[in-house]
């Protein structure tokens, strides 16, 4: 297995010159700001680019970046387990933006929203549902409760089971021709 390491955004910053930045979020988070020169490689398209991140991690370092730092850490442990070294960003875009560290949008691109918005809107939604049904079906409340219990678990082992749904939705895909050139030019 190969070691997987971190970066902090300063010092990921210092030699983004000679990393392989390869972006895990969904295209629509993407969009919405990027380190300058990432490849958008989705979580769930991380098997189908194996041969690409492969190759790119011959030819230099990889640096895998997500939101937080938490899907970057699950690629970079999948991407160990096939023998590819990376590394992670600490506390990912996030950390890298507060530290006012440069980056970029596609030009005329419309961004849709990221994904912890879609999931406030999406677990919201689901509650205000459970409690209004609630009021004439009282078993409609176990809607709001399961949520409720959802969020708990995703604050405790730090995953998000309604961000993986939401994920698989036709807005927060990569067009297949994109992710078709990104792999390309990961494969060199």
């Amino acid at each position: 297995m190969a070691p997987t390491t971190a970066l902090t955004a300063d010092q990921a910053n210092a030699r983004l010159h000679e990393l392989t930045v390869v972006d895990v979020r969904t295209p629509g988070e993407y969009a919405s700001g990027h380190l300058p020169g990432a490849h958008n490689i989705p979580l769930g398209h991380l098997d189908t680019a194996l041969p690409a991140l492969k190759a790119a991690a011959d030819r230099g370092a990889l640096l895998v970046v997500c939101a937080s730092g938490a899907r970057s850490s699950d690629a970079c442990r999948r991407l160990a387990e096939q023998g590819v070294t990376a590394a992670t960003l600490t506390g990912g875009i996030t950390a890298w933006t507060q530290l006012g560290h440069d980056t970029h949008r596609p030009a005329g691109t419309r961004t849709p929203w990221a994904m912890d918005r879609q999931v406030r809107l999406a677990a919201g939604s689901l509650v205000l549902t459970g409690l209004i049904a609630g009021q004439r079906w009282s078993a409609a409340r176990w809607l709001s409760a399961g949520v409720a219990g959802g969020l708990v678990f995703s604050a405790l082992t730090n995953t998000c089971g309604m961000a993986r749904i939401l994920a698989k939705l036709p807005h927060n895909q990569p067009r297949t021709a994109d992710l078709e050139h990104t792999l390309a030019a990961l494969a060199g």
